[in-house]
């Protein structure tokens, strides 16, 4: 396997060296830095979280991010970006809440163009499909970065081609917490073709190495077919994984997706059924590079621990609308979760959930108010969580 990881980096420097030479943007580096943009985004919010058999938590926090992007100086560019996150008001009721008060570097990188490819080496986000298996956790207020070199290839046509050497993981909870960072030994390669009306195929490896949690060490391998037709959307998507490195568990499991969506009078009406499978009680599928906030439900019931599954793994058919309306974005989504395999984790009926969202922008500004209400059955208890959010971005 590590001569595999070592062949796929191989193939990234290649493709880094193997494009036309790019058009010089700006003549001199004082050029390309007095070119650059500078943005400055805020954002803030109050999440209340109410738990049966458990005190109730409430926080308000503001994100600042200032974000300095330079120009191009012989294909290259730099990126700095930084976050702050302070509390406002009373904290104490703040536990549980996975939104930690400090400041941190979010993104720094430098990266460098060559014809069709971008090779890019440092602090960044790293976002694949619809990051059911890698994302950046982009709702809480401390996104998930990686530190990594990266090379993405549109050489081809209709094709996209991205490979990453990830050596650290910048997790949600901050520098100051023993979980914020993971070191990784972990290599990404998604491959996508677009060039069918009807849809894209992706075709990824995920080999992670995790070597601070042991646990989240795994090899997967997937093929995922998402596309369009008229007012019909659909997608399929398979995966297999296998515990890899020092992981202490031996097993092999599956991930199936099913969705499908249909557009009519404005409304968006979609239907979805995803399974995380588990091999008996020797593991289950799971991933911790995933923004696991925007699956399974946002009451963000079935973390795991940060891997994505629990015991006997989940099967998830979830339904949601969606529209416009006099400027306002709505949408309705449903979660009905049940055991992949009910022997192992001695439970059938997980537990459901209803949420809704609205939201609206002013100008530079958006407003939302984000509600979700878990019914428990036979896993966790009863939770109702409430965001309300502003944001602005100059």
């Amino acid at each position: 396997m590590k001569s595999m990881k070592l062949n796929i980096l191989g193939v990234a420097v290649a493709l880094a060296c193997g494009s036309a030479m790019p058009a010089f943007a700006e003549d001199t580096v004082t050029e390309a830095l007095k070119e650059g943009d500078v943005t400055l985004s805020f954002r803030m919010r109050n999440e209340q979280v109410e738990t049966d058999g458990a005190d109730d938590a409430d926080l308000t926090s503001l994100k600042t991010r200032l974000t300095y992007s330079s120009g191009d100086f012989q294909g290259f560019k730099a990126l700095i970006e930084m976050d702050d996150v302070t509390y406002i008001g009373d904290d104490d009721e703040a536990v549980g809440i996975a939104d930690p008060e400090g400041t941190e570097i979010n993104q720094a990188y430098l990266s460098y163009t060559l014809g069709g490819t971008t090779a890019t080496y440092g602090r960044q986000r790293i976002l694949l499909d619809n990051q059911r298996f890698v994302g950046g956790v982009g709702f809480r207020q401390n996104e998930q970065t990686y530190d990594a070199f990266s090379v993405r290839n549109k050489s081809l046509p209709d094709t996209e081609i991205f490979l990453s050497y990830v050596f650290n993981v910048n997790r949600i909870f901050g520098e100051d917490d023993p979980r914020g960072d993971n070191k990784n030994d972990t290599y990404l390669l998604n491959a996508k073709y677009s060039g069918f009306s009807f849809g894209s195929f992706t075709g990824y490896a995920y080999l992670i190495d995790n070597e601070d949690v042991v646990s989240f060490s795994t090899d997967t391998y997937g093929v995922r077919f998402a596309g369009a037709t008229g007012d019909f959307g659909y997608a399929l998507e398979y995966a297999t994984q296998s515990d890899a490195a020092d992981n202490p568990a031996s097993y092999d499991a599956d991930y199936m997706l099913a969705e499908g969506s249909y557009t009519v009078g404005g409304v968006k009406l979609l239907a979805g059924y995803e399974v995380l499978g588990a091999d008996g009680t020797d593991g289950q599928f799971i991933t911790p590079l995933a923004t696991l906030h925007k699956f399974q439900g946002w009451d963000d019931k079935f973390l795991g621990g940060g891997s994505g599954n629990i015991l006997g793994g989940i099967r998830d058919m979830y339904f949601s609308a969606s529209t416009s309306l006099a400027g306002f974005k709505l949408a309705v989504v449903y979660h009905d979760m049940e055991s992949d395999d009910s022997g192992a984790s001695g439970m059938d009926d997980l537990g459901s959930e209803v949420g809704l969202v609205v939201g609206r922008a002013f100008g530079p500004m958006n407003f939302s108010v984000k509600y979700s209400e878990y019914s428990a059955d036979d896993f966790s208890t009863d939770t109702d969580k409430l965001w309300l959010t502003a944001e602005a971005k100059f």
